[in-house]
Parts: C-alpha cells; structure tokens; sequence
C-alpha cells in the first residue's frame, strides 16, 4: 500500500539527459548541433580541444574568435543571426542554452531546445541562422564563452538581431521562459 501524499499527482517522473547508451536524449532543432569534447589529463593539468577544422561540424571556415562572459545568474538572450551561424564553446562556468525554432518552413517548426554545457561537459555547439537562441549562467560565477562565428562582425550593418529575453514581445512569441 503506498502512503497518501499531498501533491503526488502533480509530480513529474525525472529523466536523465541522456539515454542507457549515454547519447543525449535533448530533441535536435534543424541548424543545431553539438560536437562533445572532453578534457584530457596530463601532468600538469588538462587540455581540451576546442575545434578542429577537420571537425564535420565546420561547413564554413573560421573568420574570427571572441570570448564574452556572462555573470552568475545573468541571462543572455534572444539573439538571432540572418546570415552567419554561432560556434559556442563554454571554457569555464555551467551555461544553458536554449534554442527556439520559429522558421515557419522549417521541420521542426515551433520547438525548444536546451542544452548545459561547463568546463565538465565541454563542446563545440553550432547555432544557424533564424534561430532564436541565448543562455542563462546557471553557475555562482562568472561565465566565459568564446564564440567562432561564420562571419565577420560588420560594425556597420551587423548581422544579430536582438529580442530581450524579458520584453512583452519574448513572452508573446517564444515559448521559453527563463
């Protein structure tokens, strides 16, 4: 007989991240990947790759390299590109990333992607263009990110658009809350 619990019917069923096989169970959105690394130890520390043109996730080469942070608890986002594609790699911090799709002719149209990559967790995540996409510092410091880009930043007419993450308009047209 099993106790009478205030609530039981509310609550959810928690899944692990991945499957028995250790593959990432997070619904892929068309544009979107992410290519694992890990660190690997030495004598003095430990080293990870961050990218590799041989790498298959690379369709276009490297233009230009940029570290931003984000401080604990903050949340960056909803940014899009019309053109270039983000290459995102955490170097230190835990990070969520959130993806929506809202390409209207798009397969997979409407859906929410996230993803937590740290220092322990560590890959190379690729985010094409006309995807809403952004992240909270779910971490107690600060984060840092380096992003490799497609496509040079133009000071002039630059490629991101920016949607705030708590605009009226974010809430109304993303279905993500952070």
């Amino acid at each position: 007989m099993l106790p009478k619990i205030v609530g039981i019917e509310e609550l959810l069923a928690k899944q692990s991240a991945v499957d028995e096989a250790g593959r990432l169970r997070n619904s892929s959105i068309d544009g979107v990947r992410f290519r694992p690394t890990r660190p690997v130890a030495h004598d003095n520390g430990h080293v990870s790759e961050v990218a590799r043109t041989s790498w298959d996730i690379f369709e276009a080469p490297i233009v230009q390299v940029h570290i931003t942070t984000t401080l604990a608890r903050g949340v960056r986002a909803w940014g899009l590109h019309q053109h270039g594609t983000d290459r995102l790699f955490v170097v230190s911090g835990l990070i969520k990333f959130a993806v929506f799709d809202g390409r209207m002719d798009s397969p997979t149209y409407g859906k929410v992607s996230e993803l937590m990559v740290s220092e322990k967790n560590p890959g190379l995540l690729t985010i094409a263009p006309y995807l809403y996409h952004g992240w909270k510092n779910i971490g107690t410091t600060e984060a840092i990110i380096i992003n490799m880009p497609d496509q040079m930043y133009d000071y002039e007419k630059p490629d991101a658009l920016d949607l705030p993450w708590d605009s009226e308009a974010a809430r109304r047209l993303i279905p993500y809350r952070w």
